[in-house]
């Protein structure tokens, strides 16, 4: 009884066979190809040669330039306490920023190259110092170190190195006059006192209230300016 099933199947094969051949006969190679076939691809634009990219940058090096010099004004009133023949440099000498810091040093020690007085304010023992630069620049942000020669608002620590690496620097300051180094006896050069009025407290005892208040005369800290320093600068500026 198996062998008509057996007869079957085989007959059925060849019926398979067939049907495979003609889906496969559907197709040509040619339509396998064109399937397979990988689209183009986008030409990418092309990136500029070597010699336009070095031709380009030059100019962008320029025109950076000229817009920090247009940017640094030069239309200030002069700091107060100071003539038109003399260099004040404002900064400052803690360390909570250390670029801030390394500019204040570096500006100091190229001003301090040139043999004239140079009025050193110290923004973070003298608070009013600040003052003075938010009221100059009238905003209260204000930019560390910055200087001014001969009442001119210069600029700060960007301008004071090109303007000294080209030798402009040079040539601004080469019209003050000289100054002699002097060692002052009563600060040691620090260019601040204690106060003679507080004694460093900077608080003051009133009898009539019974009270303490601020001292006007000192500082935040207790320190004044050094009468000694003051003089000479004043004197070697004229």
């Amino acid at each position: 009884m198996w062998l008509p099933w057996r007869v079957r199947t085989t007959a059925s094969r060849p019926n398979r066979s067939r049907s495979r051949a003609s889906t496969v006969s559907c197709t040509s190679f040619k339509d396998i190809q064109t399937l397979l076939a990988s689209e183009p691809e986008p030409s990418s634009p092309k990136s500029p040669s070597l010699f336009r990219r070095l031709s380009v940058s030059p100019s962008l090096l320029r025109s950076l330039s000229d817009s920090r010099a247009a940017a640094a004004p030069s239309s200030f009133a002069p700091p107060p306490e100071s003539d038109c023949s003399s260099v004040v440099l404002y900064y400052t000498s803690l360390r909570v920023v250390r670029r801030t810091h390394d500019d204040c040093r570096a500006v100091r020690s190229i001003l301090r190259g040139f043999a004239v007085a140079v009025d050193e304010r110290d923004v973070s023992v003298d608070e009013r110092f600040r003052e003075e630069l938010q009221q100059i620049l009238g905003r209260r942000t204000v930019p560390l170190p910055s200087v001014f020669i001969a009442g001119t608002y210069i600029g700060g620590a960007d301008e004071v190195r090109r303007l000294y690496d080209s030798g402009e620097l040079h040539e601004l300051i080469e019209r003050l006059p000289l100054s002699r180094s002097i060692a002052c006896g009563l600060c040691g050069g620090l260019r601040f006192v204690v106060c003679d009025k507080c004694d460093g407290s900077h608080k003051v005892f009133v009898e009539k209230s019974g009270a303490f208040r601020i001292c006007s005369s000192c500082n935040s800290n207790g320190l004044i300016r050094c009468s000694s320093c003051f003089v000479v600068h004043q004197r070697h500026s004229k």
